[in-house]
């Protein structure tokens, strides 16, 4: 049976440590953070892409319309609240019969590749493990390279069976709780994709990544396993 799974933006927040709204800072070829994720998402084959907005919502918007890209936007007037009460709030716009799971990720994560997207769609469609996530194999420094941790990545797929549970979590834990009682070996998908794991989140991470160079297309092709 096909998997439906939307994907949730999170973008509401007031982006204090960057000094303006991440989703509007421009990359290459045209694109903003937000643009380049919904861009990433509707080449991987993902059909309805929801924009939770907040804090400059009407600024983000433009630029989304603008782009001319399909995707959906919701208001969430709560913001300052956290991240959670703006993943309910996308939650509550996508729920809907034949919804299997959701994608989500933070507008802070703007090069994940649509490759590390279906990847983590296939691993679901494969496994139904209630959250599957990209995830990277990295020594661990204060074992001398003996011993390895694990960077956890974006988007991460959450299944609707654990959709009540995001809908009662409280504000002061978010949504990490569930998302760490629910992560298991069947859900985690190796990635080789730096743009999975790297949040811009200041202004000195911003520029080194545009003296970089972003990489302009979305549909660059990590290998995964």
């Amino acid at each position: 049976m096909l998997s439906i799974c939307p994907a949730v933006i999170l973008a509401a927040g007031r982006s204090t440590r960057m000094g303006r709204a991440k989703a509007t800072l421009p990359l290459d070829n045209g694109d903003t953070f937000v643009t380049r994720i919904i861009r990433t998402f509707r080449t991987a084959g993902v059909d309805d892409v929801v924009v939770v907005l907040g804090h400059e919502a009407e600024a983000i918007a433009a630029a989304i319309d603008a782009s001319g890209l399909s995707a959906r936007m919701v208001i969430n007037p709560h913001y300052d609240r956290g991240q959670l009460s703006s993943l309910q709030a996308g939650l509550a716009v996508i729920d809907r019969p034949g919804v299997s799971g959701m994608l989500m990720t933070l507008v802070d994560v703007p090069l994940v590749t649509a490759s590390t997207v279906r990847a983590v769609l296939d691993r679901y469609r494969q496994s139904r493990a209630p959250i599957v996530r990209p995830v990277e194999r990295v020594e661990s420094v204060e074992n001398r390279g003996t011993a390895h941790a694990t960077r956890h990545g974006h988007p991460i797929l959450i299944d609707r069976s654990l959709f009540n549970a995001l809908r009662s979590a409280s504000d002061a834990s978010g949504a990490k709780p569930v998302v760490r009682a629910h992560a298991s070996p069947a859900g985690d998908v190796p990635v080789d994709d730096e743009g999975a794991f790297r949040d811009i989140d200041t202004v000195d991470e911003y520029e080194r990544l545009i003296r970089r160079g972003a990489d302009a297309d979305p549909r660059r092709a990590p290998s995964h396993s």
